[in-house]
């Protein structure tokens, strides 16, 4: 009967432990599965988020692209207009060098700006007291 238990031992125990070991696998196998739904479904969410970034740079790429052709098309208007400007002053600066009688309104301008009194202007402009008048009260006003 001894004979008969061990061996009956003998088979059942290597059995045990196989079926041990196998309980073991199957709990580690259980755990892998569940850490690996758990990374599936961060890699999903880091996906959706990836692409939902994606999206917004094109859209920002393509508003700054929009805002980059206005800001040169307003480069472009403003260098127009200083052109324009300064050809302006040049008409304007040239009419004042050839019209004799716009110099001296053009000095008695300056001297109300200067802060010079009614007074000296008719007196140093030869201007007529209502002309003088008129500049002083335009340009005195321009300066307050």
């Amino acid at each position: 009967m001894t004979d008969s238990l061990t061996l009956y031992l003998l088979i059942l125990f290597p059995v045990l432990l196989l079926a041990a070991v196998m309980v073991w696998v199957w709990s580690q196998f259980n755990k892998q599965q569940a850490q690996l739904q758990v990374l599936t479904a961060q890699l999903e969410s880091v996906q959706q988020q990836k692409a939902s970034l994606q999206t917004e740079t094109e859209e920002l790429r393509a508003g700054v692209i929009g805002v980059g052709q206005r800001v040169l098309v307003i480069q472009e208007q403003q260098q127009r207009l200083q052109q324009e400007l300064a050809e302006l002053q040049e008409q304007q600066q040239a009419l004042a060098l050839s019209d004799p009688e716009s110099k001296i309104y053009s000095r008695a301008v300056k001297m109300v700006e200067l802060g010079a009194d009614l007074e000296e202007i008719i007196r140093e402009c030869e201007l007529p007291r209502a002309e003088a008048e008129l500049l002083f009260n335009l340009h005195r006003q321009k300066r307050s």
